[in-house]
This record gives structure tokens, C-alpha cells and sequence, in this order.
């Protein structure tokens, strides 16, 4: 009997698959979601607040890239990139003399 996968899993096989677009999109809610917080402090310039979500952003995707780092490693080190692509990679074809 086959297990249905959790939310979680599943959730992780995505971005194990797409993980430049998941970064994207980390990037992209965090500069929207700082942008939203820092209109909502009085008192700011525009160019002090635009520079603060900048940051914030910079900060949040350099957190996804090392955690995207950390997934890549763990794939490797446990050898599902192995199993991925030896389908595209006969060894049969590099055997031949």
C-alpha cells in the first residue's frame, strides 16, 4: 500500500525542484512585506524606507540561498542527485572499447 505524502513533503519536494524560483519568490514577498511594514511607520522618507526593504530582502534571500545550500548538500550527501540522474547518464554508453 502506497503512503500519501504529507503537505510537508510534498512542500519540500517543490522546492528541492525549483529552487531558484523559490528564492525568487522569498525575495519578492519579503521586499512586499517590508515595503508594506515600513509605509506604516510615520515619520520616514521614501528613500530611507525603500532602503530598508532592500535590506530586508537582501537579508531574507541570503538566508533561503544558505538554506538552499544546506538542501543541495544533504541531496548529495545522501546520494538522491545520484539516483536523479543516472537515468540521463548510462554507464553502458561509457564503458565501450
Amino acid at each position: 500500500m502506497s503512503e500519501s505524502k504529507s503537505k510537508v513533503d510534498s512542500l519540500r519536494e517543490w522546492v528541492v525542484e525549483h529552487k531558484l524560483r523559490s528564492v525568487g519568490c522569498l525575495w519578492l514577498s519579503g521586499i512586499v512585506g517590508s515595503i508594506a511594514y515600513n509605509w506604516s511607520q510615520p515619520g520616514m522618507k521614501t528613500s530611507v524606507r525603500i532602503i530598508h526593504a532592500r535590506l530586508h530582502a537582501q537579508a531574507l534571500t541570503l538566508a533561503a540561498l544558505a538554506g538552499a545550500a544546506v538542501v543541495e548538500y544533504y541531496d548529495h550527501k545522501s546520494g538522491a542527485k545520484h539516483d536523479k540522474y543516472a537515468k540521463y547518464f548510462p554507464i553502458e554508453n561509457f564503458n565501450k572499447d
